[in-house]
């Protein structure tokens, strides 16, 4: 398994963040709280035991607290300045019994997590039988600019470009993750949002508030000077700024859904059980559609 996020420093990260919480920074974890309680809420069932992973501020659980669909709700957290029902060791454990939740919510944390297959079939296995799991993940795009204007400024500076922004999955792929894990009627899409900072300062702080500074494992060691900021500030304010001299950060959420496997659920049907073939089906329709003309 490939290591890529250093486990101890992503959890350092948001203990540090859960510490000097400011609630202006939870911008993120707002907006996917207010997703995944939407799309709790479009469910016709009640979840009586849940659980959120990893939430930091809170605000998911208490999104989907507000659908009047949970009965009971639980956190886990790493950091026990956030006053977590259960306390974890790191991102990659999921402490909760086997077939023990109905719901397990997990807010902008799996992308914290080495063994994202192994994560998704724990959090799986922790659901009781017709189970549901929602998740908010970022994707592809995300910090892109930053992402960008890091590596010309690596370049630059040092004559080559070190890693500095993780890597996100693409919504495909981490839907077909769900499959893997044995999730039933997996669900995967995409929300963009773009969020206008000050100066590229102005969006560091807001990513060290929320502890999503990069915990990249092949990170450069070497201390980063004040001239760098520099310069990639100003690299960032050429290329994506507005007209009023704001800057641009692109978040891209996945979110994923899922359901543990139960008898009652629809199934797709075996290959070779239709009972009409699909060319025919397409020529029906045509020709009930010439029928109705006059």
């Amino acid at each position: 398994m490939e290591i890529l996020i250093d486990p101890d420093l992503a959890v350092k990260r948001r203990r540090r963040a859960a510490r000097a919480f400011d609630p202006k920074a939870g911008f993120l974890l707002d907006l996917a709280a207010e997703e995944l309680s939407l799309r709790l809420s479009a469910i016709e069932r009640r979840f009586d035991e849940a659980i959120e992973l990893f939430g930091g501020t809170g605000a998911a659980a208490g999104a989907c607290l507000a659908t009047g669909k949970i009965g009971m709700l639980k956190t886990v957290e790493v950091a026990p300045e956030a006053h977590p029902s259960v306390i974890a060791n790191s991102f990659e454990d999921v402490p909760i019994q086997a077939e023990s939740v109905n719901l397990v919510i997990a807010p902008l944390c799996l992308q914290l997590v080495n063994d994202l297959p192994g994560s998704l079939i724990r959090i799986r296995r922790a659901l009781k039988p017709d189970g549901f799991f929602m998740a908010a993940i970022p994707g592809v795009g995300t910090l892109s600019e930053l992402n960008d204007v890091l590596i010309e400024t690596d370049i630059a500076l040092h004559g080559g470009a070190s890693p500095r922004v993780v890597p996100f999955g693409e919504v495909r792929a981490l839907g077909a993750l769900l499959q893997r894990a044995g999730f039933s009627l997996p669900v995967a899409d995409v929300e963009n949002y773009t969020v206008r900072y000050d100066s590229l300062l102005a969006l560091m702080a807001d990513l060290r508030a929320m502890g999503m500074t990069s915990s990249l494992a092949a990170r450069s060691r070497a201390p980063v000077s004040r001239r760098y900021f520099i310069e990639a500030a100003r690299r960032y304010q050429e290329k994506y700024s507005d007209p009023d001299g704001r800057i641009r950060a692109t978040f891209s959420l996945i979110f994923l859904s899922g359901w543990a496997p139960h008898d009652s659920q629809q199934k797709p049907l075996r290959p070779g059980s239709a009972k009409m073939r699909l060319e025919d089906a397409i020529r029906q329709a045509a020709q009930a559609a010439d029928d109705k003309e006059p």
